[in-house]
This record gives structure tokens, sequence and C-alpha cells, in this order.
């Protein structure tokens, strides 16, 4: 072991020949040393301090990489990821299935009532937007105050695990206190709010975890189910908030918000593992450092060059996706398509209880049932899922690089968005009390299939086109969808009491059809907006001449995949 160490040495003695006169000095300090790690020789650089050795996978096969973690491994995390977010879209909309017991017992407007279901979602973009409330600048040093000023430093340093679980156990704790305070509307609503903002982190992070253990050919299915779990879980809500209500009172709602948080917060400590590679990466670095007792350096990949100000790379990385709201034509119209799909879905949270209790005289429980139509079309659009898979693989095969343009991903959109316009008229032409409630409910089934198959395909879309930051861009969307979601709710009430059940619904049926052309716009233009883009991900230039020009874009190609 001492002749390789010395061996190392002397490499990086002849390396070091701008200094001829402390050569053997040098050499006699390294023969003292004791003798690093093997993989330490893996690395490039001489480490000292001023040339550390720069940690990154030593192969693509490296078992600490989230990308080689077994495949049941990668399961379990996408299971619990899903159940988390599961609980959080749930726990949205379970709070609308007593809305009118609440409203009575607590001496309240059905407006003011509502108001719980819109904070909450609020809160989501709030959590994700409110460091623009306290950021100012001064010496052209940005500055913040807030929780993000806490949260931002903790998930650079400490990774996404972290700060995931920091901010559900205090969500959790918000659930308590909303179980605790159902006697007070004013606790109670501030207690929705909070649990929306810190139940905004799990949303962001999630689809970054699923990137992180899932290639682009396998994380199909994966980033299927959990782009699913955002529009199932509101949809059970009101089946089961119904049931709670008729059967116990709306206070056991709350109960079940703070059980299904808790087992989300255990299942995920017990679960899931930090999967940010910069972070894993600067661990082992850390390590390394560690075990060789200061003596040898070494440092992360993705720490070269970075930045020592920790507020300037507060302000880059929370001020990403606002930016790219305003530069990134491909981030906006996503952002814009999926906020209005998310709060027609929360604005019918709202009207089903005017369609079919106020007008068709359902009770409680039966209005809950009426979202199964949206369930079960949420379900149908799951489980095209493995058709798309199969379209992006042909795509693959196809392909000079072996990886598929992102626009491969948008099949499933251009079908869904045909589904949306014609499931809200078909609801809006049969929402009067004179058409069996059967019809309406299956013109329902048709919208939840095209809210599952345009969430799922943008969100993919969007991870393929923004590979590096694929976080800030699902940041963008989450922060105007909340407010949709919190918006539509509102004027719900009013827009039915003074146009009627059908000309209302006819209105978010024609905001859906001016949508449709979205995914089909990017599928013909995508590729060229893209390579207008400084961030997205740009094809590398063909060859046909070369195969070994080919064969070096390939390689090139799976060292994004496995960075």
């Amino acid at each position: 072991m001492s002749s390789e160490w010395e061996s190392s040495s002397t490499i990086c003695d002849h390396s070091c020949d701008t200094h001829p006169s402390s050569e053997s000095t040098q050499h006699d300090v390294e023969k003292a040393l004791p003798a690093p790690p093997t993989v330490a020789r893996t690395y490039p650089g001489s480490g000292t301090q001023q040339d550390p050795y720069v940690v990154d996978w030593v192969s693509e096969q490296d078992p600490e990489n989230p990308l080689n973690f077994h495949n049941c491994k990668k399961w379990i995390i996408t299971s619990q990821l899903a159940f988390c977010t599961w609980t959080i879209s749930f726990s949205s909309s379970v709070y609308s299935g007593g809305l009118g017991t609440m409203a009575r017992d607590l001496n309240i407007s059905d407006n003011v009532a509502i108001l719980g279901l819109s904070l909450y979602v609020l809160g989501f973009a709030l959590g994700c937007a409110s460091f623009l409330t306290f950021c100012y600048a001064k010496n052209n040093q940005p500055l913040f105050t807030g929780l993000l000023q806490i949260f931002a430093p903790m998930g650079e340093m400490y990774g996404r695990r972290f700060v995931f679980f920091l901010t559900l156990a205090a969500y959790t704790v918000f659930q308590l206190e909303g179980c605790l305070a159902g006697r007070n509307v004013y606790a109670l609503l501030s207690c929705r709010f909070f649990t929306g903002i810190f139940g905004s982190s799990p949303l962001t992070n999630a689809p970054s975890q699923i990137a992180d253990i899932w290639n682009a050919r396998e994380r199909g299915l994966a980033s299927a189910i959990y782009s699913g779990m955002p529009f199932l879980g509101p949809i059970i809500g009101p089946v089961v908030g119904g049931y709670v209500v008729m059967k116990l009172d709306w206070h056991f709602n709350f109960v079940f918000m703070f059980i299904f948080s808790l087992l989300s917060l255990i299942s995920g400590a017990i679960l899931t593992p930090e999967t940010y590679t910069p972070v894993l990466l600067r661990r082992r670095a850390g390590k390394l450092t560690r075990e060789s007792k200061g003596i040898v350096h070494y440092v992360s990949v993705h720490d070269l060059g970075r930045s020592k100000s920790i507020s300037q790379a507060i302000f880059t990385n929370f001020s990403r996706p606002f930016v790219f709201l305003i530069k990134e034509p491909i981030v906006l119209a996503v952002a814009c398509y999926i906020s209005l799909v998310y709060g027609t879905l929360y604005a019918l949270f709202a009207a089903f209880p005017i369609v079919f209790q106020e007008h068709r005289h359902f009770t409680s429980a039966e209005g809950g049932l009426a979202f199964t139509g949206i369930g079960i079309g949420i379900i149908f659009g799951l489980a095209s899922t493995p058709i798309q898979n199969r379209i992006y693989w042909q795509a693959m095969e196809k392909s000079e690089t072996g990886r598929a343009a992102p626009e491969a991903r948008l099949h499933q959109a251009m079908i869904g968005g045909v589904f949306i316009p014609i499931g809200l008229f078909w609801f809006a032409f049969s929402a009067s009390p004179s058409v069996h409630w059967l019809v309406p409910i299956v013109g329902s089934a048709f919208f939840g299939m095209g809210i599952a198959q345009i969430l799922q395909s943008l969100t993919s879309y969007l991870m393929d086109a923004y590979e590096l930051y694929f976080a800030s861009a699902v940041a963008s969307t989450i922060v105007l969808r909340s407010v949709c979601a919190a918006f539509l709710p509102q004027v719900v009430p009013v827009m039915f009491s003074r146009l009627g059940d059908e000309a209302a619904m006819s209105v978010f049926g024609a905001l859906g059809l001016i949508c449709t052309p979205i995914p089909f716009l990017f599928w013909r233009y995508g590729q060229w907006i893209r390579s207008k883009s400084s961030v997205a991900y740009k094809e590398p230039p063909r060859s046909d001449s070369s195969s070994e020009i080919t064969r070096c874009e390939t390689q090139s190609e799976k060292d994004v995949e496995h960075p």
C-alpha cells in the first residue's frame, strides 16, 4: 500500500515542477502520510488545498449513485413520495365534504367556509413565493427574511431529505392544531393556511427526487404515478369527507388529515433516503477529507467554482422559478395550461355541491360520490401511460444519440387537451336537474381523463426539457396553479347564481378549448424554442459521416443521464 502511495505521490511531484525547490520536502511529507482510501486515486487532482481531489461518481455503476439503486428500492421511494403527495392533495379537498355543516355550526357564510379551501392552496403558492415579499437589495447583495431564509441554505447544504421532513413535520403539527382549533374559525383558517405553506415543499421535492432515481427511459411510469396524485387526492377527498360528515362529524375530517400526515412523515423517515447528487458527493468529499484527518483535501465536482455568498445562492435559486415564467415560453405556457386545469378542478369542489346537492337534492355523501366520475377518468388517464412509454421508447431507438427529444412526451397531452373541453361542455349541457344525474358524471370522467394525461405528460416534458433546473420549472407551475386553485372556488358561487349552471360551466369549457393547441404547438415548434434558451436541453448536432462522432455523442448523453 505504501509503495502505491509513493508512486502516486511521485506523479504529483512531477506535475508540480514549477516549484523544484520544494520537491524533496514535499516528497518526504507525503511518504509520512497514511495511505489514502483506494477510491481516492481514481479522482483527478493532487489532494492539496489548492488542487483538491475532485469527487464524482467513480463510474456509471457507482452503487451510491441514486440512479443505480435497485428497482425495488426505487419503487418503494416512488410509492412513498406518491403517498405523501396524495396526502397533501387529499387534505386540500376532504375539507370540502363538511362545508355546509361547518358553515352552520360556526355561524359563518358559505364563502367564509370555502375560504379554508382557498387558503390551503394559496399556501402552496406562498410556500414557493413568499421570499419575494421579503426580498430587497442592499449594496447589490440580496437579503432575506422569512421562512425560506432558513429552508434554502439548509436544502443546499443538507439535501432534499432534510428540508422535506422538516417541512412535513411542521405540516403535521399544524394538522394537529387544526384538529384542536375546530371551534374557532379564525384559528381554523390560520391552520389551513400554514398547512398549505409547509405542504408546498413535498410537492416541489417529490418530482425532483423521482428524477434523481429514474433515468429518462425508465421514469415514464414513475412520473405518471406521481403526477396523478395531485389530482386523484382531491377527488377522493370529497367522497371520504362526505361520508365522514354523514356518519360522524365534520371535525373528524381534520382527524383523518392528521393521521395521513403522520403516516407520511413516519414512512418517509424510514423509507426515503437522500437522493440529491450534489449533496451526496459533497458528503463523500467531506467523509474522505475527515478520514485523512484533513491532510488530503477533496471537493465535490458540483462545488467547483461555487459561489461563497449564501445570500447570492439563495437569490439565484429561488428567483429562478419566476425568471423562468418571464424568460422561458415553454414554462410559461405549461404553467398557464396546468393552472387552468388545476384551478378548474378546484372550482368543481365548489360547483358540484351547487349542481348536485342544492339543485338535485343529493345528501353530502351522495354529493361526494358525484366526484367518482372524475376519479374514474383519472385512472383511465393514468392507464394510458404504457402507450406513451412505448412511443417514447420508439423515439429513443430512432434517435441518433439514443435519447428521444422531450417533445416525444407530448402525445398524452395532445389527447388530454381534446378531452378537457369535451368533458366540460358535456357536463355544462347536462347540468340541468331535468337530465339524469349519471349524464353529467359521465361527462366529468372525460375531464378527469384529460387532466391526468395533461399533468403527467407536461410534467415529464418539463423534466426532459429542463433537467438541471426541473425543480425550478415545476415550482413555477405550482405557484401559478395554486393561485388559480385559490381564486376560482371563490368566484364559483357568484358565477353559478348569475349565469346559471349551464353557462357557468361553459365558461370553463371555453377556457379549456383555448388552451387545447398548446401541446400541438410544442410538438411542432418545441425544439426551435428550446434552441433559443440558455437552460433548456438542446439536441447535439447530427452526424451523417462519422460513426465515431455519433458514438461520442451517445456517450455524452449517457453522462447527462448518469451525472
